[in-house]
């Protein structure tokens, strides 16, 4: 039932706004009216100024996020469908390129922005669906977040007691169609600054106290990578110094710690303040460290009615079903956190973040033939 040169030409006229994160007015605009023609109530939040606020930016064009309601037609559980308004940079004057075989991508200079236009597209083909053949469906619920991208700063300060629905999918993974993430890990960012005393680096080093040295060592002293099977840990940025020919005084450090276990997290956390504390006692320094839980680590089991909806989805469509973990976070692990069961479906994007991001009119087909089954409740 999903018209597919339908959903092809949804999915460009997406793709060709501009929406990089904190900049999502149009898109927003615009999906707001394509919902409302469907039928459903749409309501915008106020998040926008928060939002910005959390991350210390300033826009005009940012926007809130959406929530959309279509009515039940028959008996069920109310069903919540996630998405999200934003891209990646660079992601200005996108446009979308048809290839003969079916692929889509960009023209090579922007992301395509299929993170996330594709599951926005899906989603409205399949509301189509279901409005035109006259599909009996439960209460059917949309977030659709601003600013996911930097660790989901929309759905974190959503406010939830408005949703009815306890169970969710989010349309946001790469992968096979028919795949689906029952568990995201707890990601924490964290800064430390190392502070050392400043000294002529020619005449006189021994007068300062080298917090670059003091960085290193504790970076040196600390596992990074993989540190377990379920939990990464990175060093993203160093930045400090003033000259060559200054023994650095201040030096700041950033980098994430990813678990699929809170505690797991919370301990590599310590691990990397000791260590850092350590190096800087040794050498007569300082150090502070600040961490902001970004995410809280879920899981979801197959048994769930969630996940069991979910399979019988794919079945129903003919396209293999693949249940596993992620490493990224997304809206979905806040729904989990304010008490709403929700996994996250793959979507049709593939190589996100990247000028190489590409879908495929097939892959996007399946998607949205997945969501028509699960909106039937």
């Amino acid at each position: 039932m999903v018209d597919r040169n339908r959903l092809v030409r949804q999915f460009a006229s997406l793709v060709a706004i501009d929406a990089e994160s904190f900049h999502e007015r149009t898109m927003a605009d615009y999906v707001t009216r394509r919902l409302r023609e469907l039928g459903l109530t749409v309501t915008e939040d106020h998040a926008s100024p928060k939002i910005q606020e959390n991350c210390g930016v300033t826009s005009e064009d940012g926007s809130g996020n959406l929530h959309a309601v279509l009515e039940a037609t028959a008996p069920g559980k109310p069903i919540l469908f996630g998405a999200h308004l934003d891209t990646v940079s660079p992601g200005v004057g996108k446009k979308a390129v048809v290839h003969e075989d079916g692929t889509i991508t960009s023209d090579g200079t922007t992301v395509l922005g299929a993170d996330d236009a594709a599951a926005v597209a899906e989603l409205l083909e399949a509301l189509t669906v279901v409005q035109e053949n006259n599909i009996p469906h439960p209460r059917i619920e949309l977030i659709i977040a601003a600013a996911e991208e930097p660790y989901a700063q929309g759905s974190a300060v959503f406010d939830y007691s408005t949703v009815q629905a306890d169970m969710a999918y989010v349309l946001d993974l790469s992968g096979p169609v028919g795949s689906a993430a029952l568990a995201a890990p707890a990601i924490l960012s964290f800064q430390v600054e190392i502070f050392g005393r400043s000294a002529h680096a020619g005449f006189a080093p021994e007068d300062g106290i080298h917090a670059l040295k003091i960085a290193a060592e504790a970076m040196a002293a600390t596992p990074n990578g993989h540190v377990d099977e379920i939990t990464t840990v990175n060093f993203g940025t160093i930045a400090g110094g003033t000259a060559p020919n200054i023994v650095p005084d201040h030096v700041t450090v950033r980098g994430e710690i990813r678990s699929l276990e809170d505690e797991r997290a919370s301990q590599q956390r310590d691990v990397i303040r000791e260590a850092f504390e350590a190096a800087a006692e040794h050498y007569g320094g300082r150090v502070e460290m600040t961490c902001k839980q970004q995410f809280h680590a879920y899981r979801v089991s197959e048994e769930e009615e969630v996940a069991v909806r979910y399979r019988r989805a794919v079945e129903a469509v003919g396209l293999p079903l693949m249940f596993r973990d992620t490493f990224g976070g997304s809206d979905n692990n806040h729904y989990n956190e304010n008490g709403i069961r929700g996994i996250v479906m793959a979507c049709a994007m593939n190589r996100s973040h990247s000028t190489e991001e590409y879908t495929s009119i097939e892959d996007m087909a399946g998607a949205a033939e997945i969501v028509v089954e699960l909106m039937r409740g």
